[in-house]
């Protein structure tokens, strides 16, 4: 039985804990200890929603009526937040226990960062819960959001945006998606088929009697239709499933309840990262449901044996839909019998159709040489990483064309550098699904000039542009398998014009394929659905100059980098310092073939070691050179950026602040230097003193830190005067590596005891000509964050009140709740009515703790460094 694996990795110098679905033994369990000791916890909601591993966190947290504040936990990431947002399948948005869980948790968390391609289901409540676990002080579920509270937390960018479409180049971010299709020639014998289990399924549901059975057949008549599209393995594995149930309720065996029914099939509602896993759920609830079954007929005995004994032979032949995907592959992919640099993902529903495919292209040769690998759920985590590796690499270096992949592989992968076409073996019934596959190719990093995404149809598929007849409209013979591939393929355009806002009709369309697949339904309308959701996508809908923003973002990251001189040489310079401190070999500089400047790192001992990590090329595993720049190593992975938060930079910077504190006598580090400063800035020498100035709030909680500097000039051996600030900055601006002579410093040195005490007053004043403007700005700061939070939560106060005043809310114009959603609406007009009744505490209590940090605020300086300045006609 599958227990919870706990998984110790190095991150940044620190540890983080990692807890999933694994094998591991009971003593891998979570306890209360690592819930509260690790610095960084990384979980799946999935697992966190359990009874026990909840438990245990919430052991962590205040007791129900004990202080909140501060909170527990700093900032809390949740990717994939519409999985957690209330389930959208009824009438009214209902919590899920991913919902409760993370009900329960965000109230303790300082800050919270919510991540989704998704952003809404097209429920108002729905989307309104999802805003108020963002911040509850904002939002409230059932109510209206504010414009310009939304404004405030939320940043959607959508790929069509005007302002977002193309780069300050004038070049598209995105290339255009095109949906092609491949044309079918299905054989009278597979047509054939299709109408067997059409028939056998208008018989099964004729004779149903009852909700139970009724409920059984469909699912199972769903779930044999999905096999027999997706191909012959498949479908047989199943109908034989199907057979050996319909057996056992033949022996008079005790029938299941429809409840344990319905619990079988919520398992495959969930998110399975391992194929077995799901289709061992798949075989117990097609199991339950089929003990469902009334004893079948003759007829239907009938049907079920032409379609076995189709799909026993097919199963070791070519059918017509694999003969075309060959032909499809031997045209782009290896032309004339030689593999060109293309490359294809095929995503399939089932790990039997990834099998069987891979069987079927393995004997027609594309598998030779390595060109073919797979992905699916439940892989090795590290077969997984070298797959993706080697299909992520350059084609003139890997040797992989063909991606053969479940969708267990299609969330959260970037599959897109060297590959821009995807094809669907089998049109999945959830759009959902669809555009998780189709977003492998389809972000940021794609450099073709366009994306194709390509279905099966039938030959008789042939609209003409714009045309929206189907086969029957334009006076064609169609059959069961045509018509049936005509409506997913009309799925499929669908989804791409609404691709950005899914929403409701998502769920509508999914809804509508089981009705046509069912023989319920030939046509699809999602106009009711997209005129329900409508207002909630103008809700989201923002008119914002994102250029601008942009633009606006990139400026203040640029001064920022320039008040901080975060330039790669900088960054290199620490790097060498603190390598030569810890007693390590220095960076060796060498050039790119283009001529780039970049390092080899040495072999680093001890804990340095860690630092190379990553340099390893993932598929060549040959060991990659390092730049601190990052226009050096854009667009290219033989190189390694190594930014400010890579291990090898971290962990100098500690080395040197360590040195920095350290006793006097034991650091390694001096903390006066020399530098000469060209003579066009200044024509006597200076000396410059850094410090640290740290400002702490009422509650000891750091409010604003700075490194400060103050100098003055040295006039024939004596001090000159104190330098200005604009002074200061150009002539630290200006200042060179290179070093005054040895003659020169040794002068410097004998003449800074008489210098010390001025430095000491100048930094002096300019803590205290600081300290005036820092705290200006701290007391405007604490009265806007205290005017703040009150105008916010006034609002809210207001917007709930005004909610639960309206007629509408009073008498739902929601009719048909069943019992979790009625008792759910119940219960959110309770929590409203408390939520009202607590803000005026939460105002006072807010603006004290705000109140409080702010006030009294000290002044700490503590001198770090002394640089001599010596303009270059004085440096020998």
């Amino acid at each position: 039985m599958p227990q919870t694996k706990l998984l110790r990795k190095p991150y940044m110098g620190n540890l983080y804990v990692r807890f999933d679905e694994g094998e591991g033994s009971a003593k891998s369990r979570p306890s209360l200890l690592y819930w509260s000791h690790f610095p960084r916890l990384i979980t799946s909601i999935d697992f966190l929603k359990r009874e026990r591993p909840l438990r245990l966190m919430r052991e962590t947290l205040p007791a129900p009526g004990e202080q909140v504040y501060p909170r527990k936990y700093d900032l809390l990431i949740v990717d994939e937040a519409h999985n957690c947002a209330p389930s959208g399948a009824g009438k009214y948005a209902t919590d899920s226990l991913r919902t409760q869980a993370l009900r329960e948790l965000a109230p303790h968390f300082e800050h919270k960062l919510f991540l989704t391609a998704t952003p809404h289901n097209g429920y108002k409540e729905s989307f309104g819960a999802l805003l108020e676990l963002l911040d509850n002080q904002r939002f409230y579920r059932g109510t209206e959001p504010d414009r310009k509270q939304l404004d405030a937390v939320m940043v959607r960018r959508l790929k069509s945006d005007p302002g977002f479409t193309f780069n300050h180049l004038g070049i598209r971010r995105f290339p255009p998606r095109i949906l092609e299709t491949i044309e079918v020639p299905y054989t009278d014998e597979e047509k054939a088929i299709h109408s067997a289990l059409r028939k056998y399924t208008k018989m099964r549901s004729s004779r149903a009697e009852g909700n139970a059975e009724r409920f059984a057949t469909e699912f199972v008549l769903k779930t044999l239709k999905k096999r027999l599209f997706s191909c012959p393995a498949a479908f047989l594995t199943t109908l034989e499933q199907h057979e050996r149930s319909l057996h056992t309720a033949r022996k008079k065996v005790a029938k299941p309840s429809f409840k344990t029914l319905q619990l079988e099939l919520e398992r495959l509602d969930e998110e399975y990262a391992d194929d077995t896993d799901y289709d061992d759920a798949t075989a117990d609830a097609l199991d339950t449901a089929t003990r469902l079954f009334s004893e079948p007929t003759a007829d239907e005995e009938a049907l079920l044996k032409q379609m076995k004994d189709w799909a026993k032979r097919a199963r070791g032949q070519r059918e017509s839909k694999v003969k075309q995907l060959i032909e499809w592959l031997k045209k782009h992919l290896k032309p004339g019998g030689k593999w060109s640099k293309e490359r294809v993902i095929i995503f399939t529903e089932y790990r039997a159709t990834q099998n069987w495919l891979q069987e079927v292209l393995s004997v027609e040769g594309f598998t030779d040489g390595d060109r073919l690998v797979t992905m699916y759920g439940g892989m090795d985590p590290e077969k997984r990483e070298d797959v993706k590796a080697s299909f992520q690499t350059s084609p003139d270096i890997s040797p992989v064309r063909i991606l053969l992949a479940t969708d267990a592989a299609s969330e959260g992968l970037d599959l897109q550098n060297f590959c821009s076409r995807l094809i669907h073996y089998e049109i999945p019934w959830n759009p959902n699904r669809m555009e998780q596959r189709n977003g492998r190719v389809d972000r940021h990093g794609q450099k073709a000039d366009k994306v194709l995404i390509h279905h099966f149809v039938g030959q008789s598929w042939k609209p003409e542009p714009g045309q929206s007849m189907t086969i029957r409209e334009r006076g064609l013979e169609a059959n069961d398998l045509e018509d049936d591939l005509e409506f997913l393929m009309r799925v499929a355009l669908k989804v791409e014009t609404i691709r950005e806002d899914l929403g409701k009709v998502g769920n509508v369309i999914a809804l509508q394929i089981e009705e046509a697949m069912l023989g319920h339904r030939k046509e699809l309308d999602t106009a009711k659905a997209e005129n329900e959701a409508a207002p909630i996508r103008k809700m989201l809908r923002f008119e914002r100059d994102l250029q601008k923003q942009v633009k606006a973002l990139m400026d203040q990251y640029r001064e920022t980098r320039r008040e901080l001189r975060l330039s790669p040489e900088n960054i290199c310079q620490v790097v060498n310092v603190g390598l030569s401190l810890a007693g390590q070999l220095a960076l060796t500089p060498t050039k790119t073939e283009d001529g780039k400047l970049c390092f080899q790192l040495p072999p680093l001992k001890g804990s340095w070691a860690a630092c190379a990590e990553g340099l390893e090329h993932p598929h060549t595993k040959e060991i990659r050179l390092i730049t601190f720049d990052e226009t050096v190593s854009r667009g290219r992975d033989d190189l390694v950026l190594v930014h400010l938060n890579h291990r090898l930079p971290q962990m100098c910077l500690r080395l040197l602040r360590a040195e920095v504190w350290a006793e006097k006598g034991r650091s390694k580090l001096q903390r006066v230097t020399a530098r000469v400063v060209p003579n066009s800035i200044i024509d006597t020498p200076a000396v410059v003193a850094h410090a640290r100035l740290v400002v702490i709030g009422g509650d000891n909680v750091r409010l604003h830190e700075e490194i400060i500097t103050a100098g003055g000039s040295i006039n024939q051996g004596k001090w000159g005067g104190r330098l200005n600030q604009t002074q200061l900055e150009d002539s630290q601006s200006g200042m060179t590596n290179v070093e005054p002579s040895d003659k020169v410093k040794d002068v410097l040195l004998d003449l800074y005891p008489q210098f010390a005490g001025r430095l000491v007053e100048s930094l002096e004043a300019r803590v205290k000509e600081r300290k005036a403007a820092i705290h200006r700005t701290l007391s405007a700061r604490a009265d806007k964050e205290a005017k703040d939070i009150e105008s916010i939560l006034t609002e809210l106060k207001k917007s709930i009140e005004a909610e639960l005043k309206d007629a509408a809310y009073i008498q739902p114009l929601l009719a048909g709740f069943d019992d979790p959603e009625q008792e759910r609406y119940e219960r959110n007009k309770d929590a409203m009515r408390a939520r009202v009744k607590e803000i005026p505490d939460e105002i006072r209590h807010e603006t004290e703790a705000i109140r409080e940090r702010f006030a009294d605020p000290q002044a700490r300086m503590f001198p770090v460094a002394v640089t001599f300045l010596v303009p270059e006609k004085m440096a020998n």
